[in-house]
């Protein structure tokens, strides 16, 4: 399903889809469909368009784009007891070291921390390196299934993020450092360049780096979960 959304900022926007539709921000796919500066006559907006798939159902949708009155309280991220803590996060643990040592990886699963709905595994292993795949495809297969996982067993409301040899924080670190190498490519020919596929979450990491950039501006092209942001010179307006 599609919906749209506007806030002063990508990220303001990005919140209040997840707010309103009840789902974690990297459970929808966004499109920037319009951004408009702050000027001396007109104050800046950012209008994002969410797709959400079948499995995603949103839980909190009420069909309207208007931020409520008390922002949602930012929740503190805390290092966790890499012990599971109750039986369903037993499970899961179990499950995805299963799943990889039948891969014939040998692999020690712990619990990094616990964020809300939101719980992040570490995986150990002598093969991080293939565990993680090219540009983290193999790392994105093991989550997939996890959350597929998660669902079958009742918990459709917990989103499991996994990560080993701390990929998820070098490819977030990467992928900036590559944003503005971009924007100075596209600024010295006055062309546009397209980037690799990335995933949705990649995508917004790219779209939210540039997107305070006066000169530059980025969408995303392509089809299905792994689309290319293109970055745009447009000039001084």
């Amino acid at each position: 399903m599609v919906y749209e959304f506007e806030g002063k900022t990508e990220k303001e926007a990005i919140e209040l889809a997840a707010l309103e539709l009840g789902l974690e921000s990297d459970q929808f796919d966004v499109e920037i469909m319009e951004t408009q500066k702050t000027s001396l006559f007109k104050k800046g907006y950012v209008k994002i368009r969410v797709h959400t798939d079948g499995s995603e159902a949103p839980r909190n949708f009420a069909g309207t784009s208007q931020r409520p009155e008390t922002p949602a309280v930012p929740i503190h991220r805390q290092v966790a007891d890499p012990m599971p803590q109750d039986d369903f996060e037993k499970q899961l643990i179990d499950f995805i070291a299963t799943v990889i040592r039948k891969m014939g990886y040998d692999v020690s699963v712990e619990i990094m921390f616990r964020e809300g709905q939101k719980l992040v595994l570490k995986l150990n292993s002598a093969s991080s390196s293939v565990l993680i795949g090219r540009k983290g495809k193999n790392l994105d297969a093991l989550q997939l299934l996890s959350n597929v996982y998660v669902e079958k067993l009742g918990r459709g409301d917990m989103r499991i993020i996994l990560d080993t040899e701390n990929y998820r924080i070098r490819r977030e670190e990467s992928l900036v450092r590559l944003a503005y190498t971009a924007a100075d490519k596209v600024r010295s020919t006055r062309g546009s360049m397209l980037l690799e596929p990335m995933n949705p979450f990649e995508r917004r990491l790219i779209h939210g780096a540039l997107n305070d950039i006066g000169d530059i501006e980025t969408k995303s092209e392509g089809e299905g979960m792994y689309k290319q942001v293109r970055v745009i010179y447009k000039g001084v307006r």
